[in-house]
């Protein structure tokens, strides 16, 4: 599959937004779906439906065994070493409040610290906060740098022997740091301090190996990664699947109940109580094919390629100010316009037919070190092109004529 027709794969390009053609850049927010995987949902609905684990009729155990069959997909695509490691979510959000409930409940008490950084979205700061609020326990942040980024010296002074867990991102969706996710996890090791990443924007766009990486927890949500929303995977070590109490309770997560007492089910099926996202779960395996066609490798180059043409083009405009300069930049691109606020940017852009994103990106603690309210965001995708970042070139032209800057 050649990237450079990869936008006929996906339906949504084929209309027009305010009479032009559209510009997709929010990927960071939620990617657009390839045909494949919305066929697969449809598809799935109208032939194969059923619950899962709960039936004996023929559409049950095929829909189970549909079901089962894309945690071993799950576990090969990013090397885990037993399918148990592979939890389905509703989301990242929820894999992280997973991991807080279950971690905090049973590890976490008056004192204890929880280090994350500035660069971290709010579903992997809130779900820590309950655990201070309800606990006493400390959270620290690691410092981000002038140029965005959030450097191994920093997190190895943040850490002290009241440090019971380290929550971190893959990478920002501000600045577009790249985390040394593998030496954090190293540092974290010697020192016997579990890790959880928050792979929301590291998944859709690198090789990730939980062998190689080595942490022990790694979210990821696959409405980013061409896949439907309302679905999630966490990966948990196998040492804390055995080890750790179930978040919620309700059906399919149990043993057995009676009157006096409830014991749980074994391993990740502990972890995945009431009716699971079925239909999402079987089409997220054609969002992975879709992506092992291409290569995730490929995809991260093209991406990294129409990446740096944008950015080469908004430094050549005086009244830009791009927001960080890491050393390893994602495929994300925040930025903010001389006395134009960056709602009105987003506005103006949509005219044009350029989504964007604009606000604090659900990162508020960052955009107060950095001293402004909101950016403006354009983030890349598969689908995205030069020819795109043309288009978003002029059209920041156009705002700023409109707002005469």
């Amino acid at each position: 599959m050649e990237i450079k027709n990869i936008k006929k794969e996906f339906p949504i390009f084929k209309q027009k937004i305010n009479g032009k053609p559209l510009v997709y850049l929010d990927s960071a927010n939620s990617s657009q779906k390839p045909k494949v995987v919305i066929d697969k949902i449809s598809n799935f609905y109208e032939t194969e439906f059923s619950n899962v684990g709960r039936s004996v009729h023929t559409l049950a155990v095929k829909a189970t065994n549909r079901f089962e069959a894309v945690r071993d997909k799950v576990k090969q695509y990013i090397n885990a070493k037993h399918r148990e490691e592979i939890i389905f979510t509703k989301g990242a959000t929820e894999g992280i409040n997973l991991v807080a409930s279950s971690f905090g409940k049973k590890y976490i008490n008056k004192g204890d610290e929880i280090l994350v950084t500035e660069l971290e979205h709010h579903s992997n700061y809130v779900p820590w906060h309950y655990l201070r609020s309800e606990k006493g326990a400390v959270i620290k942040f690691a410092q981000v740098n002038s140029d965005g980024d959030v450097e191994i010296d920093e997190i190895k002074k943040q850490i002290t022997n009241k440090t019971k867990i380290i929550a971190i991102t893959h990478i920002s969706n501000v600045t577009g740091a790249v985390l040394p996710i593998t030496k954090i996890v190293d540092l974290a090791k010697e020192k016997n301090i579990p890790v959880l990443i928050d792979g929301t924007q590291g998944a859709p766009h690198s090789h990730i190996d939980m062998q190689k990486i080595g942490c022990d927890f790694y979210a990821i949500s696959c409405h980013k990664m061409y896949g439907p929303n309302g679905l999630g995977i966490l990966y948990m070590k196998k040492k804390w699947v055995d080890d750790l109490p179930p978040y919620q309770g309700g059906g399919g997560m149990i043993d057995e109940v009676k009157q006096d007492s409830i014991t749980f089910a074994e391993e990740h099926t502990k972890f995945e109580a009431g009716t699971m996202q079925t239909a999402e779960v079987v089409s997220f395996a054609e969002a992975l094919n879709f992506i092992e066609k291409i290569g995730i490798k490929n995809i991260a180059s093209h991406e990294n390629e129409v990446l740096e043409y944008g950015l080469e083009k908004l430094r050549k405009n005086n009244s830009v100010n791009i927001i960080g300069s890491p050393k390893n930049r994602g495929s994300v691109l925040c930025f903010t316009i001389k006395d134009i606020h960056p709602h009105d940017i987003a506005t103006i852009l949509d005219d044009d037919g350029v989504a964007i994103r604009a606000g604090h990106h659900c990162c508020q603690i960052l955009h107060d070190k950095l001293g402004i309210a909101a950016t403006a965001r354009a983030s890349i995708g598969v689908y995205n092109n030069k020819e795109d970042m043309d288009i978003f070139s002029e059209s920041i032209k156009n705002c700023q004529k409109v707002f005469q800057v």
